[in-house]
């Protein structure tokens, strides 16, 4: 059987639409990795927090590999590039309901795992 795919992007993808259907600010917890790209200065303790509410991003693509978006940050535009697999949670401001995630080293974009080989045997010659 074929590996199926992440339900995580489509999770995503369901609690900004029920936020903003519901007219509730969707805010999206992202741990930053060299994959990652935000602004740098305003990350804290290696993630940042980002207000998805459409009347604060535009050109809002959420991919199954990433979410990619235009926001401004003290009136400055930044394009935010956020891996998939970097997500913390998605969730309403106001009332704090939403989908959190545990994000593992090696589920990173462009991290492989790479696996050592299992030790040999040793075999040692015992004379009698």
């Amino acid at each position: 059987m074929a590996k199926s795919a992440s339900t995580k992007p489509y999770l995503v993808r369901a609690i900004y639409e029920w936020c903003v259907a519901e007219q509730l600010t969707p805010f999206l917890l992202v741990k930053i990795d060299q994959n990652t790209l935000a602004p740098r200065a305003f990350i804290k303790d290696g993630k940042i927090l980002l207000n998805l509410s459409p009347a604060s991003i535009k050109d809002l693509l959420m991919g199954n590999e990433v979410i990619t978006f235009t926001a401004r940050f003290n009136g400055t535009p930044e394009n935010l590039y956020l891996p998939i697999s970097a997500v913390e949670g998605i969730y309403a401001k106001e009332n704090g309901e939403g989908l959190f995630f545990e994000v593992k080293e090696d589920q990173e974009i462009g991290q492989k795992k790479v696996k050592k080989s299992p030790e040999r045997p040793k075999l040692t010659l015992v004379k009698s």
